[in-house]
């Protein structure tokens, strides 16, 4: 089965048939066209989900201060670092598929 995204979508890392993680199969250049075909894995930032992956930007934008991110989320340090603690875990999980493929 193909499927195509549209330019600026949310990159698919789910199959939409099975499930399974997906792998890039094609790079290529939008200046020259030059196109780069494989099976490359996706790094684990990019195997977790969009909504962690806003959190970690926000995170870092924020000089990785738990104290800030509550603030801007508007609440408890706790459930600042409680949602921290699950990011994390997903992202060990996440890097030991990257090893297991």
């Amino acid at each position: 089965m193909k499927m195509s995204g549209k330019a600026g979508s949310a990159l698919p890392v789910e199959c939409p048939s099975c499930g399974g993680r997906l792998a890039v199969g094609r790079l290529s250049c939008p200046a020259c066209g030059t196109g780069v075909d494989g099976s490359f894995q996706l790094p684990p930032l990019a195997r977790i989900s969009r909504r962690d992956q806003e959190f970690v930007v926000a995170f870092v934008k924020a000089s990785g201060s738990l104290k800030e991110m509550a603030s801007l989320l508007g609440v408890s340090y706790p459930t600042v670092r409680g949602r921290l603690d699950e990011i994390i875990g997903n992202l060990t999980r996440a890097e030991e598929e990257v090893h297991h493929d």
